[in-house]
């Protein structure tokens, strides 16, 4: 169930997500931390969010999470 709950909230997250267009970094996708903590806390500690710097209001997925998100993706909605 807890996996469950981890897979549709990074899929909540990808789709809810913007573009961040700093000309400084590579593209990702940003989103609110509108989501339970511990499993933002989880998807951090697994390697699919940056870890926050900042006590920012967003969160930033890595490559490896939005390549899990994508996949997510297909799996939930299709």
């Amino acid at each position: 169930m807890e996996k469950n709950v981890q897979e549709l909230t990074l899929l909540l997250m990808y789709l809810t997500s913007w573009d961040n267009d700093n000309p400084l970094e590579e593209n990702y996708k940003e989103c609110w931390k509108g989501y339970s903590f511990d499993v933002i806390n989880e998807l951090t500690n697994n390697g699919y969010l940056f870890p926050s710097k900042y006590k920012n209001k967003s969160v930033t997925f890595t490559k490896e999470g939005m390549k899990l998100a994508e996949k997510l993706k297909d799996k939930y909605l299709k």
